[in-house]
């Protein structure tokens, strides 16, 4: 892309969440800003008076800010840029570069279906084109609707996509489309290419669906003599299924992963790796990092696959990354009661112990309830396999009694007494460890048991162990 200083944006209509894709295209511009130490603006997209909400634009807003993808700029909203659209349809209509169309809904109607019975595709007639300018009055002062076509030149509209490579077209695979509806309101492809103008943006970054609009916009740019940005497709995001990406893969909000406890870093670095990557094996990147990294030039044609596993993946690592004080702050931002009553010292230690085993916030608030509560009940299958009879009492008793000697509660003396008590019984470590994990936690995995032990502490763990005597086996 050219060398100055890129002005890129990011225009979400406020129909609802922002989900991926956009939020992968938002991603993508603002890196492509920092990198080059260009300018990333924000605009909402909100003349569908029906569908946009204020509701969507501020949670638009707030993913975006979330995602720490801050903008440059005021916001710019189209709703009140209805002037400019106007005197934009009045200049093509004034150079002759768009015409007043009074083809009713019904005639088009009847030329779709003429068009789909011969087995074409439907191309405007053209019917209006060339008529009078007496008659374009009279239909005025008759108050006959119409709406404003572009006029197609003759010839090959093409551009460089920074992605795609060169993209042609014929101009006369379409049709003078509709820049203004019969109501006098602009359509998409006017009101884009007037506040990029405006906006004065050098560079668009957006999804490979857009590139059909391309077309028409840069038809629009060069009837209003406007300079023509830069343009880069992105690759579509696609499920599992190798389909588009929607809510039958799941969750495709970035409100709905930020519930769901994921780092906002880690989402970040995961949706930079969907379509780009860096020419290396690294998959773990800092924000700063992706922004050193980025390049235009590396993001890949072929459609990216959204994979939650490596989600996740990538989430743990960054999890893993960070201090325990660090995912305690995450944690109170969006519930600012947990463990509010334990103490802070001992849940950070809670957290340091688990972080390694933990996909997301919201895993590590359901995985340590151990740690704070004793167990209601033991998991069924791993208490079946672990603690089939009384003979498991028999050795847990054993230990329960081992442990109450130990004067020096730590990691190095708890398994020393463990290991020692198994050699005596003539048994592997591992027939008391199971069922002591069981007592301790109610569950068959977890972090190290002797490390969770030191942690719970001897009381709490003597306790456990006499509650598990009491109830097991099943």
């Amino acid at each position: 892309m050219n060398s100055k200083k890129p002005r890129v944006r990011f225009a979400p209509s406020p129909t609802g969440q922002l989900h991926l894709g956009g939020a992968r295209t938002a991603l993508f511009n603002w890196l492509y800003a920092r990198k080059h130490g260009g300018k990333f603006l924000l605009r909402i997209e909100d003349t569908d008076k029906v569908r946009s909400k204020k509701e969507f634009t501020d949670q638009i807003c707030d993913s975006i800010k979330w995602l720490g993808l801050n903008w440059d700029e005021e916001i710019v909203y189209q709703s009140s840029r209805n002037e400019l659209y106007k005197d934009a349809i009045e200049k093509l209509l004034e150079s002759g570069k768009a015409y007043r169309c009074f083809c009713s809904k019904e005639k088009i109607a009847e030329e779709r279906k003429q068009a789909e019975m011969s087995g074409g595709g439907y191309y405007y007639s053209g019917t209006c084109r060339n008529i009078g300018e007496s008659v374009i009055q009279d239909n005025i002062k008759n108050d006959i609707p119409y709406s404003i076509r572009i006029l197609i030149p003759v010839g090959y509209t093409e551009f460089d996509d920074k992605i795609y490579g060169r993209i042609k077209i014929n101009n006369k695979e379409i049709d003078d489309f509709i820049i203004a509806r019969t109501d006098g309101s602009p359509v998409y492809n006017l009101v884009v290419v007037v506040d990029d103008s405006d906006m004065k943006i050098t560079h668009i970054i957006r999804g490979e669906d857009h590139i059909s609009n391309t077309t028409k916009q840069i038809m629009i740019y060069k009837a209003l003599k406007l300079p023509i940005p830069e343009f880069a497709h992105l690759p579509m995001i696609l499920g599992s299924d190798k389909k588009r990406l929607s809510k039958r893969h799941g969750a495709t909000g970035v409100q709905e992963y930020r519930d769901q406890g994921y780092l906002s870093d880690a989402l970040v670095n995961y949706l930079a790796l969907l379509g780009w990557n860096p020419g290396t094996e690294q998959e773990i990147f800092s924000t700063d990092q992706l922004i050193d990294q980025f390049s235009i030039e590396r993001v890949q044609k072929k459609s990216a696959v959204f994979d939650e596993r490596k989600l996740q993946w990538v989430s743990g690592q960054h999890i893993f990354k960070i201090p325990a004080s660090k995912i305690l702050d995450n944690i109170h931002a969006y519930d600012p009661n947990w463990r509010e009553a334990n103490n802070e010292k001992y849940v950070k230690k809670v957290i340091e112990l688990m972080k390694e085993r933990v996909k997301s916030l919201r895993d590590m608030q359901n995985m340590t309830s151990m740690f704070f509560e004793d167990p209601k009940e033991y998991d069924i299958k791993t208490a079946k396999k672990k603690w089939k009879d009384e003979s498991a009492n028999e050795l847990i008793n054993k230990f329960e009694n081992v442990l109450a000697d130990i004067d020096i509660w730590d990691v190095e003396q708890i398994e020393f007494s463990l290991r020692n008590l198994a050699d005596i019984e003539k048994i592997s470590a591992g027939k008391i460890i199971h069922p002591t994990r069981l007592a301790l936690s109610g569950k068959g995995s977890g972090p190290s048991l002797f490390d969770m032990m030191e942690l719970l502490g001897k009381e709490t763990c003597l306790r456990r162990l006499q509650k598990a005597l009491d109830e097991l086996p099943l």
